[in-house]
């Protein structure tokens, strides 16, 4: 039975995420990290959608996107199965490399989206990876914090206008606020 297509918006924010096959790691080392990032920025920037968030594990991702056109299905398909071609064959591995097609739901409120803000860049500090979003270099959580650059592909500066209009200040309230969920604060929004 096929499954039924997603419903898409134009202008929709997104959390988007994909797991890997069997709870295996979709990531060996940093060059498969970056080359993630870069088929994001491909990807993406192909079919005009941007990145405002991102964290990589090392058994999956979360990406939080927006899409001027209702079209995240084919980004996303060109996404997963080109770094699951390109990941299979520098590894010597064949097979799925995802548990399945990627998950998405639509960020219809406010609220919802500062707790996933929060969500995607804590997710290394929950898995007891790190002690802080800042020690992990593989999320957009530095950016977002104005601790270094932004890559090209990462809209940051949106994120931060959502707690205030003005940048530095935003950033602050972005730190404060990140740091609240690791002291007890919300968990999947």
């Amino acid at each position: 039975m096929p499954r039924p297509p997603r419903t898409l918006y134009p202008d929709a924010m997104y959390h988007v995420w994909a797991n890997g096959n069997r709870n295996c790691a979709i990531f060996e080392d940093a060059d498969d990290r970056e080359f993630l990032l870069a088929l994001v920025k491909h990807c993406g920037g192909e079919d005009g959608w941007i990145c405002h968030g991102y964290c990589q594990m090392t058994t999956h991702y979360h990406l939080l996107v927006q899409t001027p056109e209702p079209n995240l299905d084919r980004a996303m398909h060109r996404l997963n199965s080109s770094y699951a071609h390109w990941f299979n064959k520098r590894h010597g591995h064949s097979g799925h490399l995802f548990k399945r097609r990627y998950g998405c739901e639509p960020v219809e409120r406010d609220q919802y989206l500062l707790e996933l803000a929060r969500y995607i860049v804590l997710n290394p500090v929950r898995a007891r990876m790190c002690r802080h979003p800042g020690d992990w270099p593989w999320s957009s959580y530095r950016a977002t914090a104005g601790l270094i650059a932004a890559p090209a592909f990462l809209d940051d500066d949106w994120l931060v206008r959502v707690f205030n209009e003005d940048v530095s200040e935003g950033r602050r309230r972005f730190v404060r606020f990140v740091d609240d969920g690791i002291n007890g604060g919300a968990r999947h929004p």
